[in-house]
């Protein structure tokens, strides 16, 4: 069942080093790992997935391989025959308690992220649960290690093993990225780009003395979402809601802005709202400015094709794979604002300033030359440092736009997350067509009512909607 990497092919990929980042999240104080959690619309098949995964997934080198040491520290991936089986995991539901099937899917998937992965072989499994929950028939977790590669290389792979439910033989499509064409009028047209060059790099310089600052001895707040510093992995609490997209692309369109600018000034509402009720008198938003930030990750690669990927797994063909992210600092603002649509505001004008700022691609490129130079560790404990002065980290991923089907099971959800890392609180936010699903992996020790976190970020979308219709009411009657 399934053919396994052809000898020629397992001889090329022979001890291939991991890439920086990847070396990064191999060693024990940046261990991280990703949770996938699919809602079926129907029991799902788990000989289809085993028989699915073969077909695709074991055809990745980094599927089938594991993460050794060599005598010279390097680590690096070696070619193993993989049985799929034994990471395919349909655990026995009668011995547990599924009175409550929602809480008992949170509680799995707490659990199977916050365990340990077996280094000795390949990184991934995949569990099946066979439960009805309040959102699907049935679900399936998967648990990758991050080394294999990032949020967008995960999705694009998930995306290509997926076909359309209204076209069975189809990949699915995403949301395409829209391009403006720039001015032809001569001379205005010099213009902008000189501006803009000039825009690039003042605005990058700046970044990356903050970034500096951060770096040296900027750390953010005390407040009740910030970790003590130490590298210390404590089990986390993975939690998700489902928002609607249409709600979040009505803001969207009434502000002029992009998806990532309501996502953000959504979670920074969310945060000022929970701390409003956490924290003391001397330290609620508003009577003391709180310096709190966020990393977010950003892709630097060019968009990867989902034909690429699958042209990768039919035919062997090469194609960009792995993680290719930089991060930047992003500051949240959180007070206590009487107009909802000021966070959303607030979020665009500093997202703006961001996506013109080279900061991501040149901290990729130190990092690498810290790795070089001074080796590993060196590169692990500035990236540790600065994770450690911030407060939490935040992405979002893009889903499928329309119904598709994994491995012949249909889908109604996905949700994404990572678990690890000196952070108290990881922030994702996936989309799956008419909906966005928000997920939290929390370090309970620190904050030990996520769930309170996740309703104070839905309800303030919902008071950020209620503004922005009123605010397209208001044009409308002027």
């Amino acid at each position: 069942m399934g053919k396994h990497i052809d000898r020629e092919e397992q001889e090329t990929a022979a001890n291939e080093p991991l890439s920086p980042v990847s070396r990064l999240f191999v060693m024990p104080g940046l261990y991280c790992v990703i949770v996938l959690t699919l809602g079926f619309k129907t029991r799902c098949k788990p000989s289809a997935i085993v028989e699915g995964i073969k077909n695709t997934w074991i055809k990745l080198p980094r599927f089938s391989s594991k993460v050794e040491m060599e005598k010279n520290g390097q680590a690096v991936w070696v070619p193993v025959t993989v049985r799929v089986e034994d990471h395919v995991i349909l655990p026995d539901l009668n011995h547990f308690n599924t009175e409550n099937p929602d809480q008992f899917i949170e509680d799995y998937t707490s659990n199977i992220a916050s365990t340990p992965m077996d280094m000795s072989r390949p990184l991934w499994e995949f569990h099946v649960l066979n439960i009805k929950t309040s959102n699907a028939e049935s679900v399936g977790i998967g648990k990758l290690h991050h080394s294999l590669g990032d949020g967008v290389s995960l999705m694009s792979l998930l995306l290509a093993s997926s076909r359309k439910v209204s076209d069975p033989k189809a990949p699915p499509t995403t949301m395409a990225t829209k391009t403006h064409a720039d001015s032809n009028a001569k001379g205005w047209w010099c213009i902008r780009r000189f501006w803009l060059m000039i825009n690039i790099i003042f605005t990058t310089l700046i970044e990356l003395f903050k970034f500096w600052l951060t770096l040296c001895f900027m750390r953010d707040t005390k407040t009740p979402l910030m970790s003590e510093p130490g590298d210390i992995t404590r089990p986390r609490k993975c939690i998700n809601r489902i928002i609607s997209l249409d709600d979040v692309k009505m803001i969207k369109n009434t502000m002029k802005m992009k998806v990532n600018d309501v996502l953000l000034g959504m979670t920074q509402a969310g945060l000022s709202r929970y701390l409003s009720k956490k924290s003391d008198d001397d330290m609620a938003p508003g009577k003391k400015n709180i310096r709190l930030r966020g990393t977010v990750a950003v892709n630097l690669r060019p968009d990867t094709k989902i034909e690429d990927l699958t042209s990768m797994m039919e035919k062997g063909s090469k194609c960009r794979w792995g993680n290719f992210v930089g991060i930047v600092v992003f500051p949240l603002w959180v007070r206590c604002e009487d107009d909802p649509l000021e966070y959303v505001r607030k979020a665009k004008s500093t997202m703006d300033m961001k996506r013109i700022s080279m900061e991501a691609l040149i901290l990729y490129g130190l990092v690498k030359c810290i790795m070089k130079i001074f080796g590993d560790k060196a590169a692990e404990n500035i990236v540790k440092r600065v994770f450690g002065h911030t407060t939490l980290t935040f992405s979002s991923v893009m889903g499928p736009k329309e119904e598709v089907s994994l491995f012949d099971n249909p889908m109604s959800y996905v949700t994404a997350t990572a678990s690890g890392g000196p952070q108290a609180l990881i922030i994702h936010f996936v989309s799956y067509v008419d909906k966005i699903i928000i997920n939290l992996a929390v370090d309970t020790t620190v904050i030990p009512d996520p769930h309170q976190l996740c309703d104070d970020l839905v309800e303030s979308l919902d008071i950020i909607k209620l503004a922005a219709l009123e605010k397209g009411v208001h044009k409308m009657e002027v």
